[in-house]
């Protein structure tokens, strides 16, 4: 008898310590937040994200791990493991690839570290392993954009595209949301093809020089992002044939604002990553802390045109 009773103190001992342990903090304070990010210092975007990001996790009060994979898919796994060792009391990830991440993200669950994707997120055999999204719709991006261009060309026309890297879920779901209210909203305009840029200036430039060589026809260029926006952009001026053409893009850039401005761009879709690392630190301290969140967390991503440009602050990218 005096053995079990030992063993049932040592058991409640053990159990308190576990739930000691995973008791959520208090305070701001006691909370540390970890990020992995996949390419800070390459896109523009995600380089004004960081530094939001690190300005409001001061702000805050939490402490922060900041991390960044440079690009590299077999560096960020790395990191997500070597952070599940160190056990912050949450991890905000942005995946460099939506699936090739689930496991790692499913691990971190295991081991009772809450998961928030932000920006981009997993692939949906991962949901069961996050707690929450935060970031824009990506979906709804392309069919903001799309609408953009419908107006733009009065429901007719022939369309190129240059989209994002091939098998990075931002690029997809933007693509599936402009493809699908293209041809809801306007279908008598045409794709008259579809290529990737890698989210790069010059490489959009280049996919641009090679329309213009196959088409002698195009009324209109969609660009998942402004930065390959005016890489098409310039290279139509190159070639004098801008005139004719409408650009539109998404995740409206410095450069897209004032191209708008200066009635060379037609629209975007406007995305600030400042809201964006706002949020996606806000959540992560909500969960933190045991509190309820939503499953998805959309920041606002409002079409932004020549018509109500004045609405908007210049992008700090």
């Amino acid at each position: 008898m005096r053995l079990l009773a030992l063993v049932g103190v040592a058991l409640t001992f053990a159990f308190s310590a576990v739930a000691a342990a995973n008791a959520a903090p208090a305070s701001n304070s006691d909370i540390t937040v970890a990020i992995d990010q996949q390419s800070v210092g390459v896109d523009a975007y995600e380089t004004a994200y960081n530094k939001a990001f690190i300005e409001a996790a001061k702000k805050a009060g939490v402490k922060a791990i900041v991390l960044d994979a440079g690009g590299s898919l077999v560096r960020q796994i790395s990191q997500m493991q070597d952070l599940i060792e160190q056990k912050p009391n949450v991890i905000i990830l942005w995946p460099h690839n939506a699936e090739a991440l689930v496991p790692v993200v499913c691990k971190a669950h295991r081991e009772h570290i809450p998961v928030v994707i932000t920006n981009s997120n997993i692939a949906k055999s991962g949901f069961k392993c996050i707690d929450a999204f935060s970031g824009p719709n990506n979906v709804l991006e392309g069919k903001e954009a799309a609408t953009i261009m419908c107006q733009a060309l009065h429901d007719t026309g022939q369309i190129v595209q240059i989209v994002g890297v091939p098998g990075y879920l931002t690029a997809i779901q933007r693509r599936e949301g402009f493809d699908e209210q293209l041809e809801s909203s306007c279908p008598k305009v045409k794709i008259l093809a579809t290529q990737p840029a890698n989210w790069n200036r010059a490489k959009a430039q280049a996919v641009m020089e090679d329309f213009l060589t196959r088409f002698s026809k195009i009324n209109g260029v969609y660009a998942e992002d402004d930065n390959m926006g005016i890489g098409a952009l310039n290279a139509a001026e190159a070639a004098d044939r801008a005139k004719n053409m409408i650009f539109v893009g998404a995740t409206n850039f410095a450069v897209g604002y004032e191209a708008i401005k200066a009635g060379k761009y037609y629209g975007s879709v406007y995305q600030s990553p400042i809201e964006d690392a706002q949020n996606a630190l806000r959540i992560a301290i909500k969960v933190a802390k045991g509190e309820e969140v939503p499953f998805y967390d959309y920041i606002k991503t409002p079409p932004i045109t020549q018509q109500n440009i004045s609405q908007f602050n210049k992008p700090p990218f």
